[in-house]
């Protein structure tokens, strides 16, 4: 039944009723979910030790930057040229055979990334990483197919603290498992964990991957209508009711990309997620190069294991900050207010880098200021992350149909990719060019940053609100 301004009240009622949430399948598919953080943040404690080791800079640590920000963004370039495809492939095949390829592809990459000893090897793992794996777009079409609009926003706030816990999780195994030999010489005695001191950690991540793609063959369930039993589809439409979509024919298929990339509605969210990840990729590669590079130089001198233990801190943190607030937030202000409270907390995160520098070169060490405007940096990103949630709500809610629903997650995806793999390249480089040349001080970085997030800010105000109801 078409929905306009004359329309009873009575199905507004109905509207305000929420829908439980499919706990089993939301439980394995965020289980799977949390192979990608695990398996792309392990890198993050060791990366600009690695790179300095391997000797491809020739001894100048100034230029760490550029190689660790080539490292962590191939990821993302090469998933921005592939994840479109395998999201839009998901909509004929399935979400489930997609999202095996991917894990499976996963794991392969992450094993060789341990077994690396030349700077090619690493960017052919990451690059496989990438090229395989369109399983971000992909389960968040799984997401909007196993909910409904009243329930939709609160199953989408979990998303962010998957990632929060893997954000714990990995930088703790990845900053305290390097060098084995070194730490446990009676368990890791031979020469191959001399030879290859990163593949420890490297083999807990493509280990948990490998399990992830034995649990989503086992036990998860097809989301896509088209490719579900018949006797399932027969069940649901008892149990629903009036509440199943009779979709015209015309409508059963996807929409045509160039459709969906001229439509204003459906690009404004995608706009907001590619800055959104732009900004917040950026600043994840730029924290551990600032915590890592030496306090001549201008940063804070910190070793492996204690960035590590800071963004494991912060990523228990950040879940129990999720958890507890963010759904809350949505329910009590709604989508857009949330969303758009949400990016101003990146202006406290550009600030206190500077500010960080100066006292530090004014006290010759990390002393409790330093950890003061530490612990405010970490506590601003968390309010960033809520506005994660928020994000895929919207990205969703403007898909023309549920048959595009993977195609528009893969165009979200290939965007924010595309801004992913610019922003830790981008951002550490800049880093790095400021810091070598004295830029402002060592600061153009956080000026470019602030061009970034001013736009950001912009487009975040003309995002429309959002109504619910269970179409």
């Amino acid at each position: 039944m078409a929905i306009d301004e004359s329309t009873p009240l009575l199905e507004n009622s109905k509207a305000e009723t929420k829908t439980p949430l499919p706990k089993t399948q939301l439980g394995l598919i965020l289980f799977v979910l949390f192979s990608q953080p695990i398996s792309a943040q392990y890198i993050f404690p060791f990366i600009n030790q690695l790179i300095r080791e391997l000797d491809v800079t020739g001894g100048d640590d100034r230029k760490i930057g550029y190689y660790a920000g080539v490292i962590e963004s191939l990821f993302f370039v090469t998933q921005a040229m592939t994840v479109l495809y395998w999201s839009r492939l998901s909509d004929y095949v399935g979400r489930k055979p997609i999202l095996l390829v991917g894990l499976a592809g996963l794991s392969l990459s992450n094993l060789c990334f341990g077994l690396s000893r030349e700077f090619w090897a690493l960017v052919a793992s990451r690059c496989i990483a990438g090229a395989l794996n369109g399983n971000v777009g992909v389960m968040k079409s799984v997401i909007g197919e196993i909910t409904d609009t009243t329930n939709m926003a609160q199953a989408f706030a979990l998303v962010p603290i998957i990632f929060s816990v893997g954000a714990s999780i990995a930088p703790l195994f990845g900053g305290g498992l390097v060098k084995p030999h070194d730490q446990w010489p009676e368990l890791f005695s031979g020469s191959f964990w001399v030879q290859y001191p990163y593949c420890l950690p490297s083999l807990v991540s493509a280990s948990f991957t490998a399990f992830s793609f034995l649990i989503t063959a086992l036990f998860l369930k097809e989301s896509l209508p088209s490719k579900r039993c018949g006797k399932e589809l027969q069940l649901e439409i008892g149990s629903a009711g009036a509440q199943v979509d009779t979709t015209s024919d015309e409508d059963a298929s996807p929409v045509p990309i160039r459709t969906l990339l001229k439509t204003y509605s459906v690009m404004l969210p995608i706009a907001n997620y590619g800055l959104l990840g732009l900004l917040d990729n950026g600043f994840f590669a730029l924290v551990p190069l600032f915590y890592a590079t030496p306090i001549e130089i201008g940063g804070l001198g910190l070793p492996p294991f204690t960035i590590g233990a800071i963004m494991t801190t912060y990523g228990i943190g950040n879940g129990l900050f999720q958890m507890l607030f963010t759904a809350r937030a949505i329910e009590r202000f709604g989508e857009r207010r949330v969303f758009c409270s949400a990016v101003l907390a990146f202006f406290p995160i550009v600030a206190t880098f500077p500010i960080m520098s100066w006292i530090i070169r004014v006290q010759k060490g990390v002393g409790p200021a330093t950890w003061v405007l530490i612990i405010a940096q970490l506590l601003s990103w968390a309010v960033i992350d809520s506005a994660y949630g928020v994000i895929f709500v919207f990205v969703t809610r403007a898909s023309p149909n549920k048959y595009s629903l993977g195609t528009m997650n893969g165009l979200g995806q290939t965007t924010t990719s595309l801004a992913r793999a610019m922003g830790p390249a981008t951002f550490t480089s800049l880093f790095a060019f400021s810091k070598e040349y004295n830029l402002l001080g060592g600061n153009f970085v956080y000026v470019v940053l602030l061009n970034f997030l001013f736009l950001l800010v912009f487009l975040s105000r003309r995002l429309p609100e959002l109504k619910k109801d269970r179409r």
